[in-house]
């Protein structure tokens, strides 16, 4: 208001300020952050469009953590909100449920793997299979394995090249499925000593890190694309495994990627 009255009215500074309570270094403030947010909103709409499921706390914890821009938390949220990115995705109604009991916290590397298949399909209509293994402790995955069939011995080779890279996990968590009760799979696990903890049938949150990990990939890429080989999709998988362990923020690491977690 005192801006018009001295623009339109010719009234003085002075006098303008005096009218409406303010000081003249108010009236004559700049933002000296024009430029920062600028790049800020950049940043927002770059990783948006790259990372659609992605919502404003995986963005920040990847420009905090993976990034190392030490920008407010409420300055990144106006910017983002001004941008109307919080509009993107509209959460579904949920029920409210019992909570279920929490699955242990795993305290070191190599205590417990969690492991599981996924399906989807290539342009020509054929069906692929994922084999997802991950580390339980920092949630860091270790292998995607790609194939139209993955029987129990194509399990066991993948397995035995992650032994061979990082050493032996106490417990192998899985459910029930063909390749896991087979007597190939069983005896493989009895003769290297590890454990194979089977989920209840039926109870997929007993076996949630990789179901949440199966969702991850699902929405980053898997339904965002539409493969016409399979060494299209194995190439793929295996840069967004890289991405993942080493860019991609968690929030069960402090929003930080598996890798970069104290």
């Amino acid at each position: 208001m005192a801006q018009q009255a001295v623009a339109t009215q010719g009234t003085s500074i002075r006098l303008a300020c005096a009218a409406f309570g303010i000081s003249e270094s108010c009236y004559r403030y700049q933002p000296k952050l024009d430029s920062e947010n600028a790049e800020i909103a950049d940043r927002l709409l770059q990783l948006t469009n790259n990372e659609s499921d992605w919502g404003f706390g995986m963005c920040f914890d990847y420009l905090r953590n993976v990034k190392g821009f030490h920008w407010n938390h409420k300055r990144v949220y106006r910017i983002y909100c001004e941008l109307s990115l919080n509009l993107r995705i509209r959460p579904r109604r949920r029920l409210n449920r019992h909570k279920p009991e929490p699955l242990k916290q795993p305290l070191r590397q190599n205590q417990v793997w969690s492991m599981d298949f996924m399906h989807d399909q290539l342009s020509d209509g054929r069906n692929y299979r994922l084999f997802n293994v991950i580390d339980d402790y920092r949630r860091e995955g270790l292998a995607i394995e790609a194939g139209f069939s993955l029987p129990a011995m194509r399990v066991i080779r993948t397995l035995n090249q992650l032994i061979e890279w990082r050493g032996k996990p106490a417990v192998l968590r899985c459910d029930n499925g063909p390749e896991f009760i087979s007597h190939e799979f069983t005896n493989w696990a009895k003769k290297r000593d590890i454990r194979i903890e089977y989920i209840q049938p039926g109870k997929p949150q007993q076996n949630a890190y990789i179901e949440r990990h199966n969702r991850t990939i699902r929405y980053s890429w898997v339904s965002k694309h539409l493969f016409e080989t399979l060494e299209e999709v194995q190439n793929y998988a295996t840069q967004w495994l890289w991405f993942y362990n080493h860019e991609r923020p968690h929030k069960a690491n402090g929003g930080k990627p598996p890798l970069r977690a104290a």
